[in-house]
């Protein structure tokens, strides 16, 4: 099949009918079959990434940009070869709202055109449904297996008691975040009174729990002083909740809550001069900057798996194309990862056929744009860096480059190695054969 280039795919497009699958070639012969697989000078393949994410309603603006951030990155994989020269990678956008419904909805869509790798990332309880339903399709359908790559959806039971061979972490999940939070907290003194804020759904249960299980063991004498939970997406106004903070006389709040819902809530608490601190999850992803501007400077932190002005990681060129070809930040490391590490797999498999592929990631190591990481074999949990990361203003040295034209970015706060983040699970994988 001829390749195509993923710069034709642009934000909200409809994918094409047109089908591709690897069992659609009808040679007599073994060898065109070979030639299928693995590429051949006179026929370059193309293989197809199911992007399933919101691409309209309140967390429409993360998936656009992530799904420009896996284009630019697909297209680096394509000009260098990542995965040979014969083969090219092209997204497929799909609208799954944010919501399990829908996306799975879309998966069938992906199904029927033979797409055979799949990535989401925006929402724990559509990673779970879209997880469940792969497996369920891939032990129904031998010869048809799909591959699905998670970008940031970090509920922990998606690699332990949930986990799946089909599925492969790319973020680090919620306790290994809070692990590298919380590290950082404990020798903040200025801590005292902690408020927990969190969607009410299983990635916002997780961090809670997370918060709570690890401060009492690392701080005990930091008092929880509120733990709500509110509705995905829905809250139009935190400003309710932002008077609970303040009545609580909470120094500092804790939070997982993303996109819209995390812009709002920082909007409510500027807007009332709330003084607490924010240790957050996801304070770098579309909108939260401009909310945020001057009012969050070294009040707001947030942990992160890159950052573009940590000097021990790479990926200012990624970061810096990217703004002059769509006018916007490239802030999810996470993209890379997934392009880089389906690079790898088809390397070492020598085949794009995705049971294969999936075999040859398990274990691998590579170098990503925030150091060495591995795809740990027994859960399919990345291993990789995280980074503390504070708001400050862009000063041309350890703030180099702002977010979203607000003169404010991250400064790195601490920068911890693989093996601090590393948790135990609970996985018991069912690995299939090749």
């Amino acid at each position: 099949m001829a390749a195509h280039s993923i710069s034709a795919i642009s934000t909200g497009i409809r994918p094409s009918s047109r089908r591709f699958t690897s069992g659609s070639v009808r040679s007599g012969t073994a060898a065109a079959v070979v030639l299928f697989a693995f590429g051949s000078a006179a026929s370059a393949e193309t293989v197809k990434i199911a992007f399933i994410d919101p691409l309209s309603g309140p967390f429409a603006p993360i998936g656009q940009n992530i799904l420009k951030e896996y284009q630019h990155v697909a297209d680096q994989a394509n000009s260098k070869g990542w995965a040979g020269k014969d083969v090219k990678f092209e997204m497929v956008p799909f609208d799954g709202k944010a919501s399990p419904q829908e996306s799975l909805t879309q998966l069938k869509s992906v199904i029927d055109q033979g797409i055979r790798y799949v990535t989401q990332g925006n929402g724990s309880a559509v990673a779970l449904a879209l997880s469940d339903a792969i497996s369920k399709h891939n032990e129904r359908n031998p010869g048809k297996e799909l591959v699905y790559f998670n970008y940031a959806a970090v509920d922990p039971a998606l690699t332990n008691e949930k986990c799946s061979f089909w599925h492969f972490r790319l973020d680090a999940n919620a306790n290994q975040k809070m692990e590298a939070l919380t590290a950082y907290m404990k020798d903040r003194a200025d801590i005292k009174k902690v408020y927990l804020i969190n969607q009410n759904y299983s990635f916002g249960h997780a961090v809670a729990k997370a918060a709570k299980e690890m401060l009492a063991r690392k701080r005990p004498d930091v008092e929880i002083v509120g733990d709500d939970l509110h509705p995905l997406g829905q809250v139009k106004d935190f400003s309710p909740y932002i008077a609970k903070i303040r009545q609580t006389s909470a120094d500092s709040v804790i939070t997982g809550n993303w996109g819209a819902d995390l812009a709002l809530l920082i909007k409510a608490a500027k807007e009332a001069n709330l003084t607490a601190n924010f240790y957050t999850y996801y304070a770098g992803t579309t909108g939260v900057p401009t909310a945020m501007g001057s009012a969050g400077e070294d009040k707001v932190r947030q942990v992160a798996i890159w950052s573009p002005n940590e000097k021990s990681f790479t990926g200012k060129d990624l970061r810096e194309d990217f703004d002059k070809k769509y006018q916007g930040d490239f802030y999810t490391a996470q993209t890379y990862h997934g392009i880089r590490l389906l690079s790898e797999g088809i390397r070492k498999a020598k085949t794009t056929d995705p049971v294969k592929v999936a075999h040859a990631m398990r274990g691998v190591k590579f170098e990503s744009i925030n150091g060495e990481v591995e795809m740990r074999a027994l859960d399919h949990q990345l291993q990789q860096p995280l980074a503390v990361l504070s708001w400050q203003k862009k000063n041309g040295s350890t703030v180099k480059y702002d977010d979203e034209k607000t003169g404010y970015g991250w400064r790195t706060e601490s920068v911890q190695p693989a093996f601090v983040g590393v948790q135990p699970t609970s996985c018991k994988m069912t690995v299939p054969g090749k």
